[in-house]
């Protein structure tokens, strides 16, 4: 049922108005420090200035492998984390309509039917028995009620807290945006370095087989020599024994396999199932170099630092709302309708029309303690989210300086290996030759093999670490969500 509101826009309102106002006009601020965003001018002290960077190349550029790439096609459409992430950014984006809709006023309609006994004794009562509807005819009883009609309401965003509202959900939902693209670059890295594991354990498999293949061979040659009384048991039990040691660990590098296989299908969202790769090339691949570009290029590359961002954003438009609720506000009211006792009535007007028009103006005025803790804690917030950004770029900054670094180290560390393996493997012929003479015994034999395989394996994780260093200074540099 509608009630008919007296226009409330007099000059009494009008002075209570300019009152409180006035009365509010000293709100309490805080200053709050503006965020640094300074960095070096470059990573390190003889790197030029140079603004090519190899963020700005799309991830399919940078990784050629097509059985790579499409294991990564697969992740973005099917992995779940990512399905979920996107259900966020979704969310998001609804709490910005929702925002939007507070500032803009809101229209409504409703209809009701009633009925109503009053006492005959009672003010409303007496009055309805002395009135007539038209000469000789009384007011039914009970009297029933029809109404229909429109009505509305709107909040005056005066102080703007609204809006502010408003701008905060969509600096959340850029927020969000930013924080898919770095779960992206994250699970591309993630692919990408589960897929050169398990390239370096297929070659690690390879190496196992091919040096027990060779033990075989001189555990054949000991045996010989046993036989003709120029080795003894003791040295064919040692040398079993490397074999079986070995062999164990062909069976753990299979475990190995099956596991990073079962994570790569995990991240790709399906069931568990082989994973296609060429794995015969490892060694070979080619190491590209890496551009780093500037330091400043990192706020705008990024995915964690642009999220960061649109936070503190958020977050300073979030103090802008605490500070208006200090202030009063304003609503109208406003609705129109017909309303009657009977139906056959509900349409003749102007008898049976209503209307009203009413503003409204709220404001705390005696305990404000909620308004200035929530004003307080806004403040801190965005204090929290100016460190909290410091932070995510002196993070990347030292991401990728430290990946700089290791690069560097990697690539001298392998030229390193590389010497130490042809070696190694030189000394194998040299030490079977000898043995085959008996001008070598078997420990030399066993310590030679011993070594080549442990050189081989080292120099296999060195590769590995460099894809690795490579694929990491790519995501650190903000790489792969473009």
């Amino acid at each position: 049922m509608f009630r008919l509101y007296k226009l409330r826009y007099t000059k009494v309102f009008l002075l209570g108005a300019l009152a409180v106002i006035s009365i509010y006009g000293c709100v309490p601020t805080r200053d709050v420090r503006e965020e640094k965003t300074a960095l070096p001018d470059k990573f390190g002290e003889i790197q030029s200035k140079d603004t090519l960077n190899t963020a700005n190349l799309n991830w399919r550029e940078f990784f050629q492998d097509p059985q790579l790439i499409a294991l990564i096609d697969t992740a973005l459409v099917n992995n779940q984390e990512l399905n979920i992430m996107l259900q966020q950014v979704s969310m998001a984006k609804n709490e910005i309509r929702a925002r939007k809709g507070e500032y803009l006023p809101s229209v409504n309609i409703g209809a009701a039917a009633e009925v109503e006994k009053v006492g005959r004794y009672t003010s409303q009562g007496a009055s309805d028995a002395n009135t007539d509807i038209r000469p000789g005819e009384e007011f039914p009883e009970p009297l029933p009620g029809y109404s229909v009609g429109a009505f509305a309401s709107w909040e005056i965003d005066v102080w703007k807290k609204l809006r502010n509202s408003k701008k905060a959900a969509v600096m959340e939902y850029l927020s969000t945006v930013e924080g898919k693209n770095f779960m992206i670059t994250n699970l591309i890295s993630e692919i990408a370095e589960s897929y050169y594991e398990l390239q370096a354990l297929d070659n690690e498999l390879a190496i196992i087989e091919q040096n027990l293949e060779i033990q075989a061979n001189a555990l054949k040659t000991l045996k010989l020599q046993k036989q003709a009384a120029k080795a003894t048991e003791l040295g064919v039990r040692r040398f079993q024994a490397e074999v079986l040691k070995n062999q164990s660990e062909l069976y753990e590098v299979k475990q190995e396999i099956t596991e990073t296989e079962n994570k790569l299908n995990f991240l790709i969202g399906r069931t568990p199932k082989p994973i296609q790769r060429s794995s015969n090339d490892f060694l070979e691949k080619k190491m590209d170099s890496i551009s780093t570009g500037i330091p400043s290029q990192l706020l705008q590359n990024r995915p964690d630092i642009r999220q960061a961002e649109f936070e503190l954003a958020a977050a300073k438009l979030d103090t802008r709302v605490a500070r208006a609720n200090f202030y009063p506000s304003f609503a109208i009211n406003a609705g129109v309708g017909l309303e009657a006792f009977s139906t056959k009535f509900l349409t003749s007007t102007p008898e049976s029309l209503l209307y009203y028009l009413a503003g409204d103006m709220v404001a705390p005025l005696i305990n404000r303690n909620a308004i200035k803790a929530e004003y307080a804690t806004a403040n801190d917030r965005q204090l929290q989210a100016i460190f909290e950004y410091e932070k995510t770029i002196l993070n990347a900054f030292i991401e990728v300086k430290n990946g700089v670094s290791r690069i560097e180290n990697l690539r001298k560390s392998y030229e390193l290996k590389e010497q130490q393996v042809e070696a190694l493997t030189e000394s194998i012929e040299l030490t079977n030759k000898l043995f085959r003479s008996a001008r070598a015994d078997y420990l030399e034999v066993l310590l030679t093999q011993r070594e080549s395989l442990e050189s081989r394996m080292e120099l296999v994780e060195t590769r590995k670490d460099q894809l690795l260093a490579r694929v990491t200074l790519y995501k650190n540099l903000g790489g792969g969500w473009k």
